[in-house]
């Protein structure tokens, strides 16, 4: 470990002073400062982190080593990211991180020069629609063909198409939406008016149910935390999407972040909440100074006060914190470790108090409610999948990008919305879900896009990924890499989980280079069955789906020692 005095602590001093009124919350958000000061975590300064925020070392490094985005090593001064998972992939992701490493690269994946360059594979930036893409010291790297120690970071256009702009109406301009643009916060004023229950009933009668993939019910998770004992309740957005191929909240956030702040003032007005959180992803980072104009705005027109307050908390690179109770222990500054459930985050949440969490999309759906009314609301979609949906569509299409649709219309409507065609010929596999999804195939093509068909169809909305493969794809190099997420993102606190998605990847592994054996695809439903019936989380319980589902559909990927097309198929 580096010397001791190698490292000024007076400049970290100041910024611990910021968080000690926190406690053990502080400590994601020390250790983001004191990254940004030091460019890693050396043992002196978890030291000092420690004594001031009175937690046990161990815990600090436990933390540090928990999480992606954190070092406890020296790194260089600049942190090249490439992002390697499906859709960058796709797009030749592996190529470039190749190139980038081929010269002048150390044992420890550094380029050498005027200043060190750590270049790293990354999982998912939520970036898909831009592929290939990666992260330069947390800005954006867009085009990679340049050198990384001359790459120039970008923020990101987005990408907004579809047939409607409710929830998108404000997205795609290139630039924030400001409060004066925005408008008076008006579905808030309308909510002050009404009785908590009225704000709720309305929601229910909407059928708003979870945009984050489990689909509950937004209303009855709502009513739960309204009758919860507690003088202290909280209201969380859960802006932790991490699900390969997923970039709707990033777009959400970036480009109109009152609807998100709106939303969350409403349902704390429904349940009595005093205080929320925005959990960001930890590789959203740019975000984070629009966020924080657009709740000084907030606060400026009093639409945040004493009575109600939030605060953003960033995430650390950990994919298992978007499960709700992970998120919590993130927040409560430990490592994201899912919690045995009951009790439930409506009564037992973050600190232990009754809680709701949703993600953007949900949140951003309420002032529509409550401004238009739920029977406005129903004019949308069908009768058991109101309102719109965005799908994040990417892959082999001409036209990558967010789409706003209503729910009811067909898998191929929206296909000719990103191709601008009607031919489907070169159509292999489509991915739902991301990678907790399931595959569908061209025979899926006139199933209508509702929570409903799906579920009949054995396959999942999930936060609204639609990933294309066209015909010339290796679809076990795309499970092979769906096995490395899982393996990686595991959080390694139930067994089912840590060694199914080991067992899970080197199986995988071992297909992909053309070495399958006899007994593979009955290894993959075992392991794959025991992980959805005992693990802990979704994680665990979902990390086989997909593969699952390509042995359905595809199962000669699973024994074959050479992939062949289908067009070249026997």
């Amino acid at each position: 470990m580096t010397d001791k005095s190698e490292f000024d602590l007076s400049l970290l001093y100041p910024v611990i002073s910021e968080y000690l009124h926190l406690g053990r919350s502080g400590l994601l958000p020390c250790l983001h400062a004191a990254q940004n000061i030091y460019g890693w975590l050396p043992n002196q300064v978890s030291i000092a982190i420690a004594q001031a925020l009175n937690i046990a070392l161990a815990d600090v490094h436990g933390v540090i080593e928990f999480y992606g985005l954190f070092y406890n090593e020296p790194v260089g001064k600049k942190i090249f990211r490439v992002c390697t998972d499906l859709t960058c992939a796709m797009k030749g992701a592996d190529e470039i991180y190749t190139h980038l490493c081929s010269e002048n690269v150390n044992s420890q994946g550094s380029i050498a020069g005027s200043e060190l360059i750590t270049i790293e594979k990354s999982p998912c930036l939520g970036l898909c629609e831009h592929a290939p893409v990666a992260m330069l010291n947390g800005n954006v790297v867009l085009g990679l063909g340049a050198d990384p120690r001359v790459a120039t970071p970008s923020i990101p256009q987005s990408k907004v198409y579809g047939s409607l702009r409710q929830l998108t109406k404000n997205c795609g301009a290139g630039k924030p939406t400001l409060i004066k643009d925005y408008g008076d916060y008006s579905a808030l004023r309308l909510a002050a008016a009404m009785s908590p229950e009225a704000i709720i009933n309305e929601v229910i009668n909407a059928g708003l149910v979870g945009r984050g993939g489990a689909s509950f019910p937004t209303g009855v998770k709502w009513s739960g935390a309204r009758t919860a004992t507690g003088a202290q309740k909280y209201v969380i957005c859960n802006a932790d999407e991490s699900e390969p191929g997923t970039f709707k909240d990033r777009i959400l956030l970036s480009d109109d972040p009152h609807q998100v702040i709106e939303g969350m003032c409403i349902a704390a007005r429904a349940i009595g909440a005093t205080y929320g959180y925005i959990y960001l992803r930890g590789e959203y980072p740019y975000i984070l100074p629009i966020l924080k104009n657009a709740l000084d705005e907030a606060r400026d027109e009093g639409y945040l006060n004493n009575n109600f307050d939030i605060e953003i908390r960033l995430g650390a690179g950990a994919y298992i914190c978007g499960e709700e109770t992970a998120l919590f222990e993130s927040i409560e500054g430990k490592r994201g470790f899912p919690r045995v459930k009951p009790p439930f985050p409506t009564t037992n949440g973050l600190f232990g108090a009754p809680t709701i969490i949703n993600n953007v999309e949900t949140f951003c759906n309420i002032p529509l409610i409550i401004e238009g009314g739920a029977a406005a609301y129903r004019t949308v979609g069908t009768e058991k999948s109101s309102g719109s949906k965005l799908f994040c569509v990417s892959g082999d299409v001409m036209k990558p990008g967010v789409y706003e649709v209503p729910f009811g219309i067909t898998l191929r409507e929206l296909l000719s919305m990103a191709n601008e065609k009607t031919e489907t010929d070169d159509l292999q596999a489509i991915l739902f879900g991301g990678a907790a999804g399931a595959f569908a195939t061209p025979d899926h093509l006139d199933i209508k896009l509702t929570f409903e068909d799906l579920r009949a169809a054995g396959l999942p909305l999930g936060s609204g990924v639609i990933m294309v493969f066209d015909k010339t794809r290796d679809l076990r190099d795309t499970m092979k890499r769906l096995g490395h997420f899982f393996f990686h993102e595991s959080c390694g606190k139930c067994y089912p989980c840590q060694l199914g998605t080991q067992r899970q990847k080197e199986i995988l592994d071992r297909i992909s280079d053309g070495k399958s054996i006899p007994g593979d695809i009955q290894r993959l439903q075992d392991i794959g069955m025991t992980m959805m019936d005992t693990s802990l989380c979704g994680l665990g319980q979902t990390a086989s789906t997909a593969v699952l589902s390509a042995i359905r559909l595809f199962p000669h990927l699973f024994t074959q020692n050479k992939y062949i097309s289908q067009d070249n198929r026997s």
